[in-house]
């Protein structure tokens, strides 16, 4: 779907998820946020031009800039140099909230990104672990999951990259000092680890999804609250910064088809 066919109508289910990208920065104040991923990069530069006008944002390589353009144009104000070395100084002091993908990610957050398969001989060998054991330790971690499937959301991934609440828990008080996972999106909906035990509850629904498609899609069982709300919908100014603004040609809706 192309930006101009989006202009007017109703939100889009990717807009929904923009929004719900959008919300894992509310109120952050003066931090960085690192999003992966075409829609959490919307949803960054939408918290920015809206409810979190602190947050720092990046050009996705070495440079601070100071406004939020659309996606793939370039900046028109630098504020400053951000190499890789300062970079993860502010993941070590936790100023930063990165939004990664994921491969594999259970009930607990447990997130895979390196392989698929045993690890000594796995079917299938993906990015690594990257950074994701020193994110998850040291500064807020959420997930975005553009194609939610039992595939993804499993009973135990295969391998960990990314450290859950049940592992951080085991390795003691200097893993779940500042350990947080605030929220997973998907294409379905939010879901959060507000439980006594920290397994994934979920949160929201997508307008139009509906609590057993998300269990058919979940490889493990959920928290399900008696009443679910909807994901909010998006104001008319909201959209506007989407559809005109952050992303004119309609990528959202190449990672999330209508």
């Amino acid at each position: 779907m192309s930006g101009t066919g989006t202009k007017t109508g109703a939100a889009t289910r990717a807009e929904y998820c923009v929004l719900a990208c959008a919300e894992a920065w509310r109120g952050a104040g003066e931090i960085l946020a690192s999003p992966m991923g075409t829609i959490p990069m919307i949803g960054a530069r939408l918290a920015r031009l809206t409810f979190s006008p602190d947050l720092l944002l990046t050009d996705g390589e070495a440079l601070l800039i100071g406004d939020a353009p659309a996606i793939g144009a370039p900046p028109g104000v630098v504020e400053g140099w951000l190499p890789y070395r300062q970079h993860l100084a502010l993941v070590t002091t936790g100023r930063r909230h990165v939004m990664m993908g994921a491969s594999q990610i259970d009930r607990y957050g447990n997130q895979n990104i390196s392989c698929i398969g045993d690890w000594a001989r796995p079917k299938r060998q993906l990015l690594g672990v990257r950074g994701a054991p020193v994110n998850t330790l040291n500064n807020p971690t959420s997930y975005w999951v553009p194609k939610h499937s039992t595939r993804v959301f499993v009973e135990r991934v295969d391998m960990v990259s990314g450290v859950g609440y049940d592992r951080a828990a085991a390795a003691g008080p200097s893993a779940t000092r500042y350990h947080r996972i605030p929220e997973v999106v998907s294409d379905l909906g939010v879901f959060d680890f507000e439980t006594p035990d920290h397994s994934m509850r979920l949160r929201s629904l997508h307008p139009g999804v509906t609590v057993e498609q998300v269990a058919a899609a979940t490889g493990f069982g959920l928290t399900v609250p008696e009443d679910v709300p909807c994901t909010r919908e998006p104001t008319a100014e909201e959209l506007r910064l989407i559809r005109e603004e952050i992303d004119p040609k309609g990528l959202r809706e190449r990672e999330v088809p209508a």
